[in-house]
């Protein structure tokens, strides 16, 4: 590990610049309309009020953009959230602050908290059920960085090595040159470009060191485009770059499938053969009908399962899955994907258009304001997908992946050859 061998004494204030606080947000866990929100005039021939847009900030600092069902809707969420955030206050007041931090069941395959059946305790059961069905229905805001860290391992990643790692990365990273880095600033300033914060010298600042630690701590994975998107928003939310740059971690190295970000995306070609497989089985009515149009899933999914929906659903309905994902593991970027092709299954079956497709599922996915209805049809509707199922699919479809990458390496130097 990268922590072994850098050697020396990390100043203080170094040290002090690169735990600090990012930034701060409102308590709130949505904006109120009473403010925040703009209303332009609709165009001739809309007089409609449902046709009005209102524009505002988010909880962390994106800006939304909808009509005033889109409003209502973010209203009845934020009230929602405010009933969720009593229960989880009202569960530490009875177990206690951490009680999500004692043993438990692990829902993502890794290894903390690990116990075996045979050892369970009645409380221990209780709580992981109880703490599935929690972050279910959502992680307050205000409680996401300390339960993400808990729940992912990404706490348990941090403690075996030094106090001083990220700092120590940092520090011997800076004014180094690699191919991950150039391509790491050429890609700061397109991400999320309208978030003042992201888009500001300090918020890039942050970004780029969380980055170009990582590529140093994984030379294998280095960069790849879509982490940047992931890494920014793990920073607004976990607030310390230190604890982004552990998410990170935990989310490449333990929660995700090897390989979706090296240089080959092998990891990611495996998923999209997954998820088509699965779309079969789940839709099979709206496979049946893409494959038929000759439309390849991958050109919607790709992003999605790369940059893990931050690109594509708003980010509080983002941040919604993370936690689930944190909690459960990769097969929840399945339940999700599949739900939103399920929730427009009548409209996909209607249209012959490839472009038609992709205009229909994102635009829907981008005005996902409730992520509890995306995620009741991603757990209600989709059903159950276990992740040792998901498994057995992976390695059937990495062997198929793979010698197809092979092939094409041997026909691209049979090429050079030639030439």
């Amino acid at each position: 590990m990268f922590g072994t061998q850098v050697r020396g004494v990390v100043e203080d204030d170094f040290n002090h610049r690169r735990r600090r606080t990012l930034w701060n947000t409102p308590a709130a866990s949505m904006p109120t309309t009473t403010h925040t929100i703009r209303y332009s005039t609709p165009r001739k021939g809309h007089a409609n009020a449902h046709q009005l847009l209102a524009k505002f900030e988010d909880l962390y600092g994106f800006m939304v953009e909808g009509n005033v069902d889109d409003v209502n809707v973010l209203n009845d969420v934020r009230e929602r959230m405010r009933e969720q955030g009593r229960v989880w206050w009202a569960l530490e007041a009875s177990k206690g602050a951490n009680w999500y931090l004692q043993p438990r069941i692990s829902s993502n395959g890794g290894s903390e908290g690990v116990i075996s059946v045979t050892s369970l305790k009645l409380s221990v059961l209780t709580n992981t059920i109880t703490l599935r069905r929690l972050i279910r229905k959502g992680v307050p805001p205000v409680l996401r960085p300390k339960v993400w860290l808990s729940v992912s391992g990404a706490a348990k990643k941090r403690s075996t090595v030094p106090e001083t790692y990220y700092d120590e990365l940092i520090r011997a990273t800076e004014g180094k040159t690699t191919p991950a880095t150039l391509q790491i600033d050429h890609d700061l300033p397109r991400t999320f470009p309208c978030h003042s914060w992201l888009n500001s010298e300090e918020g890039q600042a942050s970004l780029r060191r969380v980055l170009v630690g990582y590529s140093f701590r994984d030379s294998e994975v280095g960069y790849c485009q879509g982490l940047n998107y992931v890494a920014a928003l793990l920073l607004l939310v976990m607030k310390t770059e230190e604890d982004a740059f552990w998410m990170l971690a935990v989310l490449l190295e333990n929660v995700l499938v090897n390989d979706c970000y090296t240089d080959n995306l092998s990891g990611c070609h495996v998923e999209q053969r997954v998820f088509k497989d699965l779309l079969a089985k789940k839709c099979p009515r709206i496979a049946a009908h893409l494959e038929a149009m000759g439309f390849d899933v991958s050109l919607v999914a790709t992003e999605w399962f790369l940059c893990l929906f931050s690109k594509t659903l708003p980010s509080e309905t983002t941040l919604r899955v993370w936690d689930v994902l944190f909690n459960e593991g990769a097969k929840v970027l399945f339940h999700v994907a599949l739900a939103i092709f399920k929730m427009r299954e009548d409209d996909l079956l209607r249209i012959q258009h490839i472009g038609d497709v992709i205009d229909i599922l994102q635009t829907t996915a981008h005005h996902l304001y409730d992520p509890d209805e995306l995620l009741t049809f991603a757990f209600d509707k989709i059903g159950s997908m276990t992740t040792n199922t998901i498994t057995k699919e992976r390695k059937k479809q990495e062997t198929v992946v793979m010698a197809e990458l092979d092939q094409r390496i041997r026909r691209l130097s049979s090429l050079k050859m030639d030439g």
